[in-house]
């Protein structure tokens, strides 16, 4: 997998059934190529993100003040806090290890326990 598969909000992209299928672009396929227009984009947060050239909100030095991701992960379901851990994990770790983890993952999100 690829790091265009981490989503800008710390999903992960990779282990989608809809992706694989070709039915979804996920967050950030298509944008460097111009084959979609950011502009047209809804998610604040992927709009921020591919404007800045970050490839997430981890790459970002404003992330732990940033309204658009906290925001995010202030909203009440299981998968936002997943997201948090994936993007602090990122943070600390990398990218190539995170995505060596997510890899394994069934969903888009899992555990790290195997990795740390």
């Amino acid at each position: 997998m690829s790091i265009e598969e981490v989503g800008c909000c710390g999903a992960y992209c990779g282990t989608c059934k809809v992706i694989k299928e070709g039915l979804c672009l996920g967050c950030k396929i298509g944008y460097s190529t111009g084959a979609r227009d950011i502009s047209k984009a809804k998610c604040k947060i992927k709009v921020c993100c591919i404007q800045r050239g970050y490839n997430s909100c981890a790459d970002c030095s404003e992330y732990v003040s940033c309204d658009n991701i906290q925001g995010f992960f202030a909203k009440n379901g299981y998968k936002y806090k997943k997201y948090k851990q994936a993007l602090e994990y990122i943070k600390k770790n990398g990218y190539e290890k995170f995505i060596s983890i997510a890899d394994g993952w069934k969903m888009q999100y899992g555990k790290y326990e195997s990795a740390q």
